[in-house]
């Protein structure tokens, strides 16, 4: 009884209202800086102290801020408000900030009282960074509250209801340099609109609800986000100066083309995917269901390379499309091309067009995953001699046997797509691959030494039912392997060579009732073995001293043999 005699205090303080509940002693402070993060706050801590720079008062219940609550904060430079319930700021309130840099008030209620509230903004001469972002502003409104604040420099109006720009938004504020405006409404930016921002360096627009960019200008921006809008066209200003854009994001959106960007000679991330794209090749036909409405595509010349100023592209997705070739023409003047993705699109095959047989793509990363692809000619792997990692899941490819150091380089070498005879596609005699997936591909039998001479690091066969494994099968990985996943391929039995590097091995989702010959070379960290016909393990005495991880759920183990677990 005494106990709970001594502990009640404590109950009652803890379990006290917001209103009741000391706010200072519940923050964090430090001389210059104070968090007060969540704490039930409803009024502003004027209690705090003289001297303070930065204040956080960001997941509390705070309604107004006026200037009685605010004495003794002159030295404020960084405000953090968002996520209250905040609906009012007084004039008297932010005139006792005049050294106030930073202003956070995301995910409030400034949309009421908006005329009064961007009166008293007209304070903020000095601001650079200011969130009004989730405070349900329409497009006059943001204008409103901007529109005296001559030195920003970061302005956040993402997640509110801005249906356009308006023409005269931002031209109280030529020092912007990022501006966020996703997760609006915006269907119509006005002319000029955009003009004062000379300096500005990152934009986002993404989920929006553009249909069309023409006439795009903005010389000096290095960021441009437009991804989960419903753009049809995308189209730079006609001129001569280049643009410093550096990456674009187009992804999700509805564009027929690749879109011609001659003057950004800087670009080195493209992102396109999830569109509509169904052909790289110039001259394409326009799909039979699209009507252009646009006067700007009649002076699209189709005939034009449109990549043939992109040399800087170090990194471009086209996955999500519609693409059923490989046009190793359009990739070949992007000389920087580093990683490309064109995964879950309809390729069927892959083709050279014109290009001479000595053409090279310096592509290292490639992914193909959840294509139609049947066969790999040699001369494709020829063409790419600096590739690395190649992802071909969900495909239809068989590997090919290797016999020889050499046979086979030939295959299909001089044809413009895979002869009709290939049946196969040699993986062997890659010599910079190290990273390989052909995950479902229903490769039902892995032919002899089928990756002799690729110096592969991780191989990924997983999915393929009721896979083969023969002897030899891996012949040639012995030195180089460090991870394979042969998980979910329903084998009864499995050959693995003395693979005396391999560190990580997936067996799980088979049918073996033994481990495989070979494992006790190999100085294995990690070994799944879930969900097979296992009763015990024999060879685990070799990785007493390697292995780190093992999961053996779902198998039937014999419970008068688990020595094993000594």
């Amino acid at each position: 009884g005494w106990f709970l005699l001594w502990l009640l205090p404590s109950i009652l303080r803890a379990r006290a209202s917001p209103e009741t509940r000391p706010s200072s002693p519940l923050c964090q402070q430090s001389p210059t800086k104070v968090s007060c993060k969540g704490v039930g706050l409803q009024k502003f801590p004027k209690e705090l102290g003289q001297g303070i720079k930065y204040l956080e008062l960001s997941n509390n219940f705070i309604q107004n801020l006026s200037g009685s609550n605010m004495p003794g904060f002159g030295q404020l430079e960084y405000l953090d408000v968002c996520s209250n319930q905040l609906e009012s700021v007084s004039a008297t309130a932010l005139a006792e900030l005049p050294r106030l840099r930073s202003l956070l008030l995301g995910s409030n209620h400034l949309d009421r009282n908006y005329l009064a509230n961007g009166e008293a903004f007209h304070l903020l001469r000095n601001i650079e960074v200011l969130d009004l972002s989730v405070n349900n502003l329409e497009s006059h409104m943001a204008s409103w509250y901007i529109s005296n604040l001559t030195s920003l420099r970061v302005l956040d109006l993402s997640g509110n209801t801005m249906t356009k720009l308006l023409a005269g938004t931002f031209r109280n504020s030529p020092r912007l340099r990022q501006l966020d405006l996703s997760n609006n409404y915006i269907m119509e930016i006005q002319e000029g609109a955009f003009e004062p921002l000379e300096e500005l360096e990152v934009l986002n627009l993404a989920l929006n609800s553009l249909h069309c960019i023409s006439g795009f200008s903005l010389m000096q921006l290095q960021v441009l986000n437009l991804s989960h809008n419903a753009l049809e066209l995308f189209s730079e200003e006609e001129g001569a100066e280049p643009y410093l854009l550096r990456v674009l994001d187009l992804s999700h959106n509805r564009l027929l083309y690749f879109p011609e960007l001659p003057r950004a000679h800087d670009l080195t991330h493209l992102n396109l995917s999830n569109n509509l794209i169904a052909s790289l090749l110039p001259g394409s036909l326009h799909p039979r269901e699209f009507v252009l409405p646009y006067k700007e595509m009649q002076r699209f010349n189709r005939t034009m390379r449109p990549v043939a100023a992109l040399t800087h592209v170090a990194d471009l997705d086209l996955s999500n499309n519609r693409l059923e070739l490989f046009p190793f023409s359009f990739f070949h003047s992007l000389g920087s091309l580093h990683s490309l993705s064109l995964a879950r699109n309809c390729l069927q095959d892959v083709a050279r067009e014109s290009v001479t047989n000595g053409t090279e793509l310096s592509v290292r990363s490639l992914d193909l995953h959840s294509n139609a692809l049947r066969v790999l000619p040699r001369w494709f792997f020829d063409s790419l001699p600096h590739l690395e990692s190649m992802d071909l899941g969900s495909n239809s490819l068989q590997p090919c046997e290797s016999q020889g150091s050499d046979q086979g380089r030939d295959l299909g070498g001089d044809s413009h797509t895979s002869a009709p005879g290939d049946t196969c596609t040699p993986f062997y005699n890659v010599p910079r691959l190290k990273h390989l997936s052909l995950s479902k591909n229903n490769i039902s039998r892995l032919q002899p030494r089928a990756f002799n001479r690729t110096p592969l690091l991780s191989l990924d066969l997983s999915g393929n039912r009721h896979l083969s494994m023969p002897t030899g099968a891996l012949a040639g990985l012995e030195l180089s392997l460090q991870e394979l996943s042969l998980r979910d391929n329903r084998m009864d039995e499995a050959a693995l060579p003395c693979l005396g590097t391999l560190r990580v091995l997936d067996l799980s989702g088979n049918h073996l009732s033994l481990l495989p010959t070979g494992l006790s070379c190999s100085p294995l960290e990690s070994l799944d073995l879930r969900n097979n016909n296992l009763q015990a393990l024999g060879t685990v005495r070799s990785w007493s001293h390697s292995l780190r991880a093992v999961s053996v759920a779902g198998n039937p183990w014999s419970c008068c043999s688990l020595g094993w677990l000594d």
